[in-house]
């Protein structure tokens, strides 16, 4: 860790292999004894030192052999093409977990558990998140294409609203859930289909989630 400060505020979107609501959440073991995950990020205001983050997006492509908190993962970490070798490096600075404080961040935590971070992408980035409509969609050319929704009744069909509130979080405050579906290529291909998802208003710094 440096003394570089650094901030983090905009919208969410992680969708992941497990039930909806996912037993991560909650300290359990994920559904199917793997995780595998996608995400990404639409970053409204932000800063990496003297360099300014506004606008950017970043994503990122993960899976872990068990439980996250097992070790054994892999990642790609994915950059928008539109970054400044500056902001490039500010950004993979802060997905990497380096100048932020132990535990303080998923992006510090998830670091501890990757054995393989592979080459970093640098590519566009078409991402839409609506998180009070649980909505999102996203595409990465030849990397990730990924869409979601709200869950629904399956009596009624009705739209389904539920969220989880985490106080002591490392990655938000409050979240909504849905469900999505996803299909990336690349070192770490994955097929997800009508499992958990989640969207979040993110305000993250070095020293943690701002509550």
């Amino acid at each position: 860790m440096t003394n570089v400060s650094w901030k983090l505020q905009g919208r969410e979107f992680i969708h992941c292999n497990c039930a909806y609501g996912c037993p991560c959440q909650f300290n359990a073991l994920p559904t199917h004894g793997q995780c595998h995950a996608i995400g990404a990020i639409d970053i409204e205001d932000g800063f990496h030192g003297d360099t300014r983050l506004d606008g950017l997006k970043i994503g990122l492509i993960a899976a872990w052999p068990g439980a996250i908190h097992e070790g054994g993962g892999q990642c790609v970490p994915i950059v928008d093409e539109r970054a400044t070798p500056e902001q490039r490096e500010a950004l993979l600075r802060i997905m990497s977990g380096e100048d932020t404080e132990p535990g303080a961040t998923f992006f510090a935590v998830f670091a501890t558990t990757f054995d393989t971070v592979h080459e970093p992408v640098f590519t566009r980035i078409d991402f839409t998140v609506d998180v009070d409509g649980r909505t999102a969609r996203v595409d990465i050319p030849g990397w990730i294409d990924a869409r979601a929704e709200p869950i629904r009744n399956p009596v009624t069909g009705q739209e389904h609203r539920a969220r989880i509130n985490l106080p002591h979080g490392f990655e938000y405050d409050v979240c909504e859930i849905g469900r999505g579906w996803a299909e990336t290529k690349g070192p770490i291909a994955l097929s997800l289909a009508d499992s958990h998802a989640h969207f979040s208003t993110l305000h993250m710094t070095g020293a943690g989630v701002v509550h």
